[in-house]
């Protein structure tokens, strides 16, 4: 059985863009709620992906204005799924090289091998400059989502 697509992990309903954050606890918890109410983590997931932050740093700031917020695989985990959250004004997370933040995606897997193949996919399609700003300026969710389908449907570049 294949993979699950970047765009079935990461539907419409969890993409928000121009949300208003104070900072970077409510940055994780707008791309937290997104996951529980996608049915793909619970409130304790978004607990947890804050901890982790409390716990190791701002490690989750992979890539200058870019956040991947995720906790370890645990009960918190419904399924494997994303989030977006593209943040109205950025916000910052404490690293010294990435911030200020202006999106936030989650990540919930339910082990490390989702894990590993839905951030190996998404890394792919946030490397390439152009779709990465082309995902930035997009007005809308649908927009970002018809961006990722056209990404998966493209083929190897």
């Amino acid at each position: 059985m294949g993979e699950p697509s970047l765009s079935s992990l990461l539907p419409v309903e969890a993409i928000v863009t121009g949300i208003h954050v104070s900072d970077w606890r409510a940055a994780i918890r707008a791309a937290g709620e997104l996951l529980v109410a996608t049915g793909v983590g619970t409130q304790d997931y978004v607990r947890q992906m804050q901890e982790a932050v409390d716990e190791y740093g701002p490690y989750i700031v992979i890539a200058p204005g870019l956040a991947l917020a995720h906790a370890r695989p645990s009960d918190a985990v419904l399924r494997t799924g994303l989030s977006w959250a593209g943040l109205a004004t950025p916000v910052e997370f404490g690293h010294p090289h990435n911030d200020p933040v202006y999106l936030v995606i989650g990540l919930a897997a339910v082990d490390h091998d989702g894990h590993s193949a839905a951030l190996s996919r998404l890394a792919r399609m946030l490397a390439d400059t152009d779709r990465l700003a082309s995902l930035k300026d997009a007005p809308s969710a649908a927009r970002i989502h018809a961006i990722i389908t056209e990404y998966e449907t493209s083929g190897p570049e």
